[in-house]
This record gives C-alpha cells, sequence and structure tokens, in this order.
C-alpha cells in the first residue's frame, strides 16, 4: 500500500497559487535580461521593467503555453492524449519558437505528435520548451510523479526527446514533491530519481549537488564550475559567433536549482541569483519562482510580490481563457480528482494523497550521439552560393545584425553548399506567401519541403528548411532549388533562406513501428 500523505485542502490550494504567482513574478524579473548573459554571469539591475506587468506578462509565452495545455485536460480530462495536446501547436494562434516551433512544423507536415519531438524530425530535441511548460503537470500532480510522467510523455516528446525531455520530467516530478516534502533538498532527491540514472541530466544533477555542498555559500563558484563543464549546446542556433548561447533543457535547469539552493528558501533572493545566472533567463527564473512558491505558498511569498501582481490575478494570459487565479483553482480541482482516482481520499477539510514512488522505468533516451559542430555558416557567408534572382546583395547592403534571411520567389533558383559532416541543417523562414523547396543532397533528391504556413503566423524566422541526418562521414553538397509547384493555399513562390550548420555524428534512429 502505499504511504498516504495528509494535507489541507487550503494549503494544497495554497500551495498552487503560489506556483502560479512565483512563476508570474520570476518571469517578470528575468525577461528583460533574457539571452543578455551567455556564458557569463549578469551583473545589471534586477530592477522589474515597469511596464512589465500592464504589457508584458499576458503575452509570456512560459505561461500562455502552459495555460493552453491546461485548457486540454479542463476539456479532455485527466486522460488527454497526445493528439489532444498536439492540437495546441496545431492550432493556437500564438507564435512558438526552438523545439515548440519545430513541433508545430512537424505536426502540420503530418509527423504524428508522439515523432514530432523526436531528433529525426526535430534538430531543436534537446532544447528548453518542455521544461519551460511543464509546471502544470506537477500541480495537479501533488505526490503523484507517476501519473506526472504520463502526461509528460503525452506532452512532452511532442516539441522534445532525451535530455530536452527529461528536464521537462525531472521539474513536473520536482513540483509533484513539492507538496509531500518538507524541504528542497528532499524535493531534488526525489525528483531526480524520476530520470534515468545514467541520462546526461543525471550527471549534471550529481555534480551541482557536490559542488554546492563544497561551496554552499558561494554561488559564483558554483556557477563557473557548472559553465567550464557543461556549456556546450547542439542547438543550431548555438553555434555563434557571439557569446556561449546555451538553451539546451538541462543545462538551463541547472540554474534554476542554482536559484533555489543558493536562495536558501528566500524568494527574492532565489530568482535574483537564477536570474544573475545568465541564459534563458525569464523561463529559469519562472520556474524558480514557481517551484519555491508551491513548496512556500501563495502565503509565504513576499508581500511585495502579491501586491505587485494582485491587479493582475484575474487577467487572462493572451489566447487563453486562464489567468492566475483561474488557473489555480483549475488545478485544484483537478488534482483533488487525480487523487480521488489514485487512491487517496478527499474530506471536507483535508486530502490524504497516496504518494506514488519516484522511480524511473524504461530505458534511456538519447538525441544525439558524438555530435559535433563542423561548419556554421550565416546567410551571406561566401561559403553558401545563390544561383538566380536572390536578394543577397540587398540583404548584405541593409544587415543592421542578427539573424538574417535570403530570398526570391522564381522558381529554379537555387542555394548550394559544400559542407562535411555526417548531419546538415538549413533554416528557413514559414510565410503564407512561401511555396516549395526541393532538396538534393550530392546531386540525388532527398524530399520536398512546404514552406507555407498560415498568415497568422507568417515570419517563422527559426524554421527548418532543411534537416537531413544519417550521412555519410564525408564532404558533400546541399543544394536547394525553388519548386514550381505549391501550397493551393500560399499566395506565392517566394522562399527564404538563412544559416547552414553541418555536423558529425549521429542521431537516435525512429522507433520501430
Amino acid at each position: 500500500m502505499p504511504a498516504l500523505y495528509e494535507i489541507a485542502r487550503a494549503d494544497l490550494k495554497d500551495k498552487i497559487l503560489g506556483a502560479w504567482t512565483g512563476k508570474a513574478y520570476g518571469c517578470m524579473m528575468g525577461e528583460p535580461m533574457e539571452y543578455r548573459a551567455q556564458g557569463e554571469i549578469y551583473e545589471g539591475s534586477l530592477d522589474i521593467h515597469p511596464k512589465a506587468p500592464t504589457t508584458w506578462l499576458h503575452n509570456e509565452d512560459d505561461l500562455y503555453v502552459n495555460m493552453a495545455l491546461l485548457e486540454v485536460v479542463q476539456e479532455k480530462g485527466l486522460d488527454a492524449v497526445a493528439e489532444d495536446f498536439a492540437r495546441v501547436f496545431r492550432e493556437s494562434k500564438f507564435m512558438l519558437w526552438h523545439a515548440n516551433g519545430q513541433a508545430r512544423q512537424n505536426i502540420r507536415e503530418g509527423i504524428p505528435p508522439h515523432l514530432s519531438g523526436h531528433p529525426f524530425y526535430n534538430p531543436h530535441a534537446d532544447d528548453i520548451d518542455f521544461q519551460i511548460e511543464c509546471d502544470f503537470i506537477g500541480l495537479i500532480c501533488p505526490g503523484m510523479p507517476q501519473k506526472a510522467g504520463v502526461i509528460a510523455d503525452r506532452v512532452g516528446h511532442i516539441m522534445n526527446y532525451g535530455e530536452g525531455y527529461y528536464a521537462g520530467l525531472f521539474l513536473a516530478s520536482l513540483y509533484a514533491a513539492a507538496f509531500v516534502e518538507e524541504d528542497l533538498m528532499s524535493m531534488i532527491a526525489k525528483a531526480s530519481t524520476s530520470i534515468p540514472a545514467d541520462c546526461d541530466y543525471a550527471a549534471m544533477l550529481a555534480d551541482l549537488l557536490a559542488w554546492y555542498e563544497r561551496e554552499p555559500n558561494d554561488w559564483r563558484w558554483t556557477w563557473k564550475r557548472i559553465e567550464d563543464t557543461w556549456n556546450f549546446d547542439l542547438c543550431p542556433w548555438a553555434k555563434t559567433d557571439e557569446g556561449r548561447f546555451n538553451i539546451q533543457g538541462h543545462f538551463n535547469g541547472l540554474y534554476i536549482l542554482m536559484g533555489l539552493l543558493y536562495g536558501k528558501g528566500d524568494y527574492i533572493e532565489s530568482i535574483s541569483i537564477c536570474t544573475r545566472c545568465g541564459q534563458d533567463t525569464d523561463s529559469n527564473v519562472g520556474n524558480c519562482g514557481g517551484i519555491l512558491g508551491a513548496l512556500i505558498g501563495f502565503n509565504g511569498l513576499p508581500e511585495s510580490v502579491k501586491a505587485e501582481l494582485a491587479p493582475y490575478m484575474d487577467r487572462d494570459y493572451n489566447f487563453t481563457s486562464l489567468s492566475n487565479n483561474s488557473a489555480s483553482e483549475l488545478c485544484y480541482q483537478l488534482a483533488l480528482e487525480n487523487i480521488e482516482r489514485s487512491g487517496g481520499r478527499v474530506t471536507e477539510e483535508s486530502v490524504q494523497i497516496a504518494v506514488q514512488p519516484f522511480t524511473f522505468e524504461g530505458s534511456r533516451e538519447q538525441s544525439f550521439y558524438n555530435m559535433e559542430f563542423v561548419e556554421t555558416y550565416k546567410a551571406i557567408d561566401p561559403a553558401i552560393q545563390w544561383h538566380g534572382d536572390w536578394n543577397v546583395d540587398d540583404v548584405r547592403k541593409h544587415q543592421a545584425g542578427g539573424e538574417v534571411v535570403v530570398s526570391s520567389s522564381t522558381p529554379g533558383d537555387y542555394a548550394e553548399v559544400v559542407f562535411n559532416g555526417t548531419c546538415i541543417y538549413m533554416q528557413g523562414n514559414l510565410h503564407s506567401n512561401y511555396g516549395m523547396i526541393d532538396i538534393y543532397i550530392d546531386d540525388a533528391f532527398v524530399q520536398r519541403r512546404d514552406m507555407f504556413i498560415e498568415r497568422q503566423w507568417d515570419n517563422c524566422l527559426q524554421s527548418t528548411a532543411v534537416w537531413i541526418t544519417g550521412l555519410a562521414s564525408c564532404q558533400h553538397v546541399l543544394r536547394v532549388v525553388i519548386s514550381a509547384e505549391k501550397n493551393d493555399h500560399s499566395t506565392g513562390t517566394e522562399v527564404a533562406l538563412g544559416r547552414v550548420v553541418s555536423y558529425l555524428g549521429l542521431v537516435a534512429p525512429l522507433p520501430e513501428a
């Protein structure tokens, strides 16, 4: 028989409200510094931007995607399946990026939801996306990590795989533990057994905890060791000339734990340390604030935090029907239902949770094997040869820095690049005016890709034009040709292409049907 853990219904509700409030305020602190510090400690001001609560917070993707996924459970119930959650990516009006954006592109191309996060289709498989939107899972599964794992599998594999998936699974388990454990170290110990013992994230967690034990009061010392040991990212957007960009879920997850550990239970100190760690600050600090909010509850949050958010607690997040208050009430009701369904008891004043074991079952997923960057070329690099009427000269003339794409609307125009390695990526844009491309490797036709998307999502500049893996380890030629064919819904045949990244190594094979 599982152990029963009793908690007052009022305390259960308070913890859920504390989590959403803590996450919202954390996002507000971290947003202005997002990726302003890459491979360095952020030393600037931590003041909340005056417009953050009034004009920005309700359009925070770390929250509106969470809410949209939670709405699926509201409509379909606790047994909602992957196809139900995939509707959020297929149909929701909001923009998505990295692994989420690739999941939308894949799903709309007909890739089934349980494979749309797989690295065979998704070069962002280890990115942060599932981690930033898994909060609702742990909040509706208090003390029930096995239940959380079932939902995590249905949601997390839509956009991630391997380490990217485990980053979200670990965090969902950490939330689940916050309801039945009294201290952070016990929560971490429990949640760490919810992921494979031999995965990279488990090794990173072990390092972090060992470094924390050695230097429990010097987070900067530990930050440096994390940076030197683990900051290597395979995302096609990571290999740039500027900074040490990292959008991996598990790497950024260490910064969440850095804030929690070194903050010593102080909410403001915790999210401040997490912000100073850098990289994807709004996401990391939101998760950090949410976990601590679940542990200490809404009543345990600083009065200044509650006062600043008070006018906005009933405001719905963009594209959804849920606010901090209504999402908290919904999670509370779903948690009660889940507790009863899972062998617990609900009385008028309290609940008894049948606490589930924090264990991982199954074999480890691994996205990439011995992968390393070989070459990275931005769109205007001379290594990419543009044949035809591409606007490359105009792009060079007007480039103001940052990422650019080169476009043409003439069928038959093509881009060509010589590369070395076993995998090749090329950036593309999606647009309602765009046509199709034909992709060739070493003069052999490989695939056709449709670059059309509905007008509401025009200019998805982080999209994929080419992701081909499993090539022989030698020199190859990539040629991307504008097709004369186009989607019936497209208003044109234009195509826009950008950076090219080649890799050496292997990608996980697709599972057998």
